[in-house]
């Protein structure tokens, strides 16, 4: 059999349909709340053969690293967008509003993240990324009187962080909007 230029680039573009498939079927699944899916669940989601899930991620790391990307691409131009307040406090208010959007999308897929955290080296050092993210975009709304004041500012990371907002949603059983309410509320209290 004679490989053409057209053959190859037919099986290039199907075996990119196929990777985008099973990365989307990854984050479908666990948006319903298998928080650590098979690769045989991903792979019947996908409409593929569990060999085709392999053949493109040869482990399941490859595969949470995609999903990583994906996500990534979806919210980092949110976290980096400009503010448009004009005071810090204000600044402050627009960070926790795209933290509550990108928390509350993000939040069963991160839950899975975080069951295999502790086995793969990729989702540790993707999550030491976001915590790194997390920090620097709250230091970069705060005044620099605030940010030298260590206790507070802590205390504020904790209360803008996906921990809590984790907290808040899954162990405490709130509302997306009871939970944007609490972290207002302690915010605003601390800023006074």
């Amino acid at each position: 059999m004679v490989h053409t230029p057209k053959a190859e680039d037919g099986r290039k573009l199907r075996s990119e349909e196929s990777r985008r498939k099973i990365v989307e079927a990854l984050f479908e699944i666990t948006r319903s709340g298998t928080m650590a899916p098979s690769a045989a669940q991903v792979a019947e989601k996908a409409g593929v053969g569990v060999r085709t899930v392999f053949r493109h991620f040869e482990e399941m790391d490859s595969l949470y690293s995609e999903m990583s990307e994906q996500a990534a691409a979806r919210i980092l131009p949110v976290v980096r967008a400009p503010y448009t307040a004009s005071t810090w406090r204000g600044r402050l208010d627009e960070l926790l509003e795209r933290r509550f959007g990108i928390y509350e999308e993000m939040l069963p897929i991160k839950m899975a993240g975080d069951i295999y955290r502790f086995r793969s080296s990729f989702l540790m050092q993707d999550y030491q990324y976001y915590l790194q993210v997390e920090r620097e975009t709250l230091y970069e709304v705060l005044p620099a009187r605030v940010a030298r004041n260590k206790k507070l500012t802590e205390t504020l990371l904790l209360l803008a962080s996906f921990q809590t907002w984790r907290q808040l949603r899954q162990d405490q059983d709130l509302s997306s909007g009871e939970a944007a309410e609490a972290i207002r509320a302690a915010v605003g209290q601390l800023t006074e």
